[in-house]
């Protein structure tokens, strides 16, 4: 009982699971809560032998109860990856308003401090580069994107009413594009879809001319940074992610280099408001959080490759049909 007890909401998902991890080793009592519609209980299943873990299924855009006292709320229940919130924009919109409702009514009943998940997505694509956290965005809310990033949008907006007018204690960080184990193969965004390619052999695709850019931070980095902004007096969104900026052309290269295959890339058209440009500007996680990123691209995709090679199924070059 003397424990912190922390809800992760998402806490199936790729970074949920990982953020479990971290606050069971910092020996806080971790309350993952998921509707597994694209968490998977195989990132967690290492934790249900743990008397300070417990797991609820449950989907938070209904009426969310804990029992007990919190300390924390950590929400990131999301689809997070166009391939999935463009097959369920409904649900993708409802657990950014409702969802995120829901959790700041719970936060203010239990009197415990709520951190949201937002991302560079509020940036949409870009006029001002890199992205700073005063900049507004460019955001297109009747697109194809736009129930991610209006969600996304309203999120922060319901977060900081709710600390303005009720004084809740509330964080807000703006996670830019974040890879590492136990992303999803299947997942859809570049990393994943660059290397389970590679691997099987296949050539890398790549939507529009491959000028566009990102700027990739690992997993470890991101919830170490996540973990200082839960802790710090900062109530403002906060940008987390690695600065080191690639063109998608040069990533396929480094992809390519990484696992030994030959750069073979099929170009295809670029979908609708996918953002040119991708870079945060990180000088107020400098300076308030103290955090830059560790872990270079090298290393980290290092990492990330030997995990999707433990969980893909390649199969013979002479057994394939084409």
């Amino acid at each position: 009982m003397s424990r912190k007890r922390v809800l992760v909401t998402g806490g199936a998902g790729f970074l949920g699971s990982h953020l479990c991890d971290r606050l069971i080793k910092e020996d806080y009592h971790v309350i993952a809560m998921d509707n597994l519609i694209t968490g998977n209980l195989s990132n967690i299943e290492h934790l249900f032998q743990l008397e300070n873990f417990e797991f609820y299924h449950h989907d938070v855009s209904k009426f969310v109860h804990i029992p007990g006292k919190l300390d924390y709320i950590l929400h990131f229940a999301s689809p997070a990856s166009p391939i999935d919130y463009l097959k369920i924009p409904i649900q993708t919109l409802k657990v950014g308003s409702l969802g995120t409702h829901n959790l700041l009514g719970l936060a203010r009943n239990k009197n415990a401090r709520m951190l949201i998940a937002s991302t560079s997505e509020v940036y949409g694509d870009p006029l001002v580069h890199p992205q700073t956290e005063d900049y507004w965005g460019n955001v297109n809310p009747v697109g194809p994107r736009g129930c991610y990033d209006e969600a996304k949008r309203f999120q922060e907006a319901m977060t900081m009413a709710y600390h303005m007018h009720h004084g809740l204690e509330t964080r807000i960080v703006r996670i830019f594009n974040t890879y590492g184990p136990r992303m999803r193969l299947n997942d859809g965004r570049v990393l994943p879809a660059f290397l389970s390619q590679a691997l099987r052999g296949e050539p890398l695709s790549i939507f529009g001319d491959g000028s566009q850019t990102r700027s990739f931070c690992y997993v470890d980095d991101l919830i170490e940074g996540i973990y200082r902004l839960l802790l710090s007096d900062y109530a403002y969104p906060v940008n987390i992610g690695n600065p080191s900026e690639i063109t998608i052309k040069q990533f396929a290269e480094e992809i390519c280099k990484l696992t030994g295959v030959e750069l073979k890339l099929e170009y295809q058209p670029l979908p609708k408001d996918d953002p040119q440009k991708r870079q945060p500007d990180i000088t107020k996680a400098r300076e308030v959080l103290g955090w830059e990123p560790q872990v270079g691209r090298e290393e980290g995709l290092r990492r990330t490759l030997e995990y999707f090679k433990e969980n893909i199924h390649v199969e013979p070059k002479e057994a394939r049909s084409f």
